[in-house]
């Protein structure tokens, strides 16, 4: 691993990030969970831009962000995630928000809220736990099926170990998790707008 996939990034708290939304010098909000998760529920005047859109196409993206940014998720770890993409591709003044969109919500700030819908933590458990209980029940009649639960299990100890995970990465595509403005035009068409037009 290089150095700069060890760093850890600069954090910002939710407190110290109210404090400056307040006080009218709010830095560009990218919330890169899922289109659905965002849907959800966001900081108001955050833009949507999911990780995988994000790694995928941080040069261009790159290029409409020469300001302050704040990188938000459920959590931090996909907001880790995209500040390593984005400081590769050279973008400065990158921080991530301590404890994602969970630790602004314990602060009781401002949220947007939509319509409910689980978010991909919470699908990858469901997923994961339903072919582990299929595969150990099916293990009583074909012995073979309990390898499928260990494959499992160390896939999500894998994920564990490296902060990543194939299964949400693969359930982030499906089109429950996905919505209209999930596209590259439209993402950039919302960067290009002025502060006070964000949504």
């Amino acid at each position: 691993m290089s150095t700069s996939e060890t760093a850890r990034p600069a954090t910002l708290d939710a407190a110290s990030l109210r404090e400056l939304i307040d006080s009218g010098r709010a830095p560009r909000l990218l919330d890169v969970r899922t289109p659905a998760e965002f849907e959800t529920s966001h900081i108001p005047g955050s833009y949507n831009v999911p990780l995988d859109l994000l790694k995928e196409h941080r040069e261009e993206l790159r290029n409409h962000l020469d300001e302050d940014v704040v990188l938000v998720c459920r959590s931090g770890a996909r907001a880790t995630q995209a500040e390593q993409a984005l400081a590769g591709v050279g973008l400065p003044n990158l921080k991530v928000l301590n404890g994602g969109i969970m630790a602004w919500q314990a602060a009781n700030a401002p949220i947007k809220q939509g319509a409910p819908r689980w978010d991909l933590e919470r699908q990858v458990r469901l997923v994961a736990g339903s072919i582990v209980l299929a595969s150990v029940a099916g293990s009583v009649f074909v012995p073979h099926l309990k390898w499928v639960a260990g494959f499992i299990g160390a896939g999500l100890t894998f994920a564990a170990v490296t902060n990543t995970c194939a299964m949400g990465m693969m359930l982030g595509k499906l089109p429950y998790n996905r919505g209209a403005s999930c596209d590259l035009d439209s993402i950039v068409g919302q960067l290009r707008e002025s502060p006070g037009g964000r949504a």
